[in-house]
């Protein structure tokens, strides 16, 4: 096929994969960082934007590079670490952290703005009625929903930066923050977008190819430029976003996630900031709810093998997220904390195995390797959560654990050694 065509294809495939990775949610968290590290948010939005836009960008291509699947990244460990690995994924971007967080950030950015007086609880069970309606009779006005709602959010952003350029809301203040790149590296976790990008993958792959494309080559060429048109896409609205939230460092007053956006918009166009915000923040969090439960309810009807049906999956799921949405988006963000930081460098290191596939030959040292990376994820959050602190003294000893990378050099021992192993044992004597 001729670049003219890869270019198309590429553009509108990467749009379609900026609309799946971007949503209310993510909204939230880029303002948060401005406003509480100031002058110094261009190091915060490069630590974000590793995990916030690189991770998933370059998850739909390791995809890309095994022709398959987090399944197939899971696979090289063993089948029963692939079920579990991607229940785990399934549940993270779905009842247990994504989906109540859709719920709560429309209730705090949409409804709590225009009518502060209506109890959560009964915008929690409407909008879950709601979504689940859609649910249990999949209808195509959830993409149609989906393909207007983005736009125009977009749209208003734009509209945004633009004004916080022109007529800066306050003026960034330095606040002398510590550990700004690796608190920004671990915000871009709660994004949960390269979670969502190692299952997007098959999407995309299969979007390629009905395309036309069969061949490894061509493939690799339009996900690639796939992913560099949402990556770019990405990079801009959490650049706008946070530089506005650094606008607000001089403010000196605390405010959860879902106030501040809340403040810039008000900020920058008034009351009809307000109205166009939470229209839109709330048909976007309901859609993205809407699929993510179709996901999750297909994913635990296939596991069961049918056994289970979508109908009653679909009602657990959306029960379970209901209750954990009563929470707000902040004790969401807190739950989600200690679940990403276990879940994130394993799958880094799953996206680094499939990206060097050719080269690494031995599942044996994937599996080590993988496992290694798990128990020093384990260990680390959970010294950290219960205060372990003998625990926590033996581990500042091994090299970036103060940054929350302490992973990494174990990871890479572990590859090297058992590798090196190998190669000794097939050595003729």
């Amino acid at each position: 096929m001729g670049n003219n065509n890869m270019f198309r294809d590429s553009l509108i495939i990467g749009l379609a994969l900026f609309c799946m990775f971007f949503g209310a949610g993510n909204l939230i968290f880029p303002p948060y960082l401005g406003n509480i590290v100031g002058k110094e948010f261009l190091i915060a939005l490069f630590g974000f934007l590793l995990t916030g836009v690189g991770l998933p960008v370059i998850a739909i291509i390791a995809c890309a590079k095994i022709d398959g699947s987090f399944e197939n990244m899971a696979l090289r460990v063993s089948k029963p670490f692939m079920v579990v690995a991607t229940t785990a994924i399934i549940l993270a971007i779905g009842p247990i952290i994504a989906i109540p967080r859709t719920a709560s950030t429309a209730f705090e950015i949409g409804v709590q703005t225009l009518a502060p007086s209506v109890p959560q609880g009964l915008v929690i069970v409407v909008y879950f009625l709601i979504a689940l309606l859609f649910v249990l009779r999949p209808s195509k006005l959830v993409n149609i929903l989906g393909k207007i709602v983005t736009p125009i959010l977009l749209v208003a952003l734009i509209a945004m930066f633009f004004k916080g350029m022109v007529t800066p809301i306050g003026e960034s203040v330095s606040l002398n923050a510590s550990g700004v790149f690796t608190d920004a590296f671990k915000e871009g976790y709660n994004t949960m977008d390269a979670l969502a990008g190692v299952l997007f993958g098959t999407v995309i792959i299969s979007a390629v190819k009905k395309r036309g494309y069969v061949g490894q080559k061509d493939t690799m060429k339009v996900t690639v430029g796939a992913g560099i048109v949402a990556g770019l896409g990405l990079v801009g609205v959490y650049w706008g976003l946070m530089y506005l939230g650094s606008q607000t460092s001089g403010l000196g007053v605390e405010m959860a996630r879902t106030e501040l956006l809340v403040h810039i918009a008000n900020e920058t166009f008034g009351q009809a900031g307000l109205y166009l915000l939470s229209i839109t923040a709330i048909l976007a969090c309901v859609t993205t709810a809407i699929t993510l439960l179709i996901t999750g309810a297909n994913f635990f009807t296939d596991l069961s093998k049918g056994k289970v049906s979508y109908n009653v999956n679909a009602v657990i799921l959306t029960v379970i997220s209901a209750l954990l949405a009563l929470n707000n988006v902040e004790q969401i963000v807190a739950l989600a904390g200690p679940i990403l930081e276990i879940m994130y460098p394993v799958v880094m290191v799953l996206i680094a195995v499939a990206l060097l596939n050719d080269k690494i030959k031995s599942d044996f040292v994937v599996k080590v390797t993988v496992y290694v990376t798990l128990v020093f994820s384990i260990i680390t959050t959970f010294s950290s959560m219960f205060g372990w602190d003998a625990l926590t003294d033996v581990l500042a000893y091994i090299p970036m654990q103060s940054s929350g990378f302490g992973w990494i050099i174990p990871a890479v021992l572990t590859f090297m050694l058992v590798t090196l192993s190998l190669q000794l044992r097939k050595k003729p004597s």
